[in-house]
């Protein structure tokens, strides 16, 4: 007889176990059994909850947008209207967003995306999102705002990218090297 109830545990131990997994290998050849083991149960139970290993690799990566999109939403609350973009950039590369398992999701998410149409959608809905957010942001104070929030979106990909390769690379870096960006782009210098 199953247990009430455990359903909703077992799945969140799953996406958890995903993104550490993912995180320790760098890599999407990591299996089932891996993340099943990492997570206390069977890869059966795994099997049973998500159907197979996209399924919860894409469990992971909602589960990281999520967090980040309601960190950014609290963020975005706390900003005044000049300090917007500089929040948006502040959240991606916060201490939640940048841990080494993030990113080698992140990683493992970008190369997904390139043969999987349901990631690729997640991905689409992400990069609007955040180009969206940036544009808005930079309305006022940027000439090209539109060009400014595509600058800002690659950079912040690159500096995932490079923090994949250089784990020495601390959310305090990557902030301070994404907001000299910023200022840069933006009238006055100052966003």
């Amino acid at each position: 007889m199953p247990k009430l109830g455990m359903e909703p545990i077992r799945r969140a131990a799953l996406v958890r176990a995903t993104i550490a997994e993912l995180g320790r290998a760098g890599t999407l050849d990591v299996t089932v059994s891996q993340i099943a083991r990492r997570a206390g149960m069977s890869s059966a139970l795994a099997h049973h909850y998500f159907g197979g290993k996209d399924q919860i690799f894409l469990a992971a990566m909602r589960s990281i947008l999520e967090e980040f999109g309601g960190e950014a939403r609290r963020e975005l609350a706390r900003a005044t209207s000049r300090d917007r973009a500089a929040a948006i950039v502040r959240v991606s590369f916060s201490r939640s967003s940048f841990t080494p398992e993030a990113v080698g999701a992140w990683m493992c998410f970008y190369g997904m995306a390139q043969k999987n149409a349901e990631a690729l959608r997640l991905w689409q809905v992400y990069h609007r999102r955040l180009r969206s957010n940036l544009i808005h942001a930079l309305r006022p104070y940027c000439a090209g705002p539109e060009e400014a929030a595509d600058t800002l979106g690659a950079l912040i990909d690159g500096l995932y990218i490079r923090a994949a390769l250089d784990p020495g690379l601390t959310p305090e870096d990557a902030q301070t090297q994404a907001l000299g960006v910023l200022r840069g782009l933006c009238k006055g210098g100052r966003p």
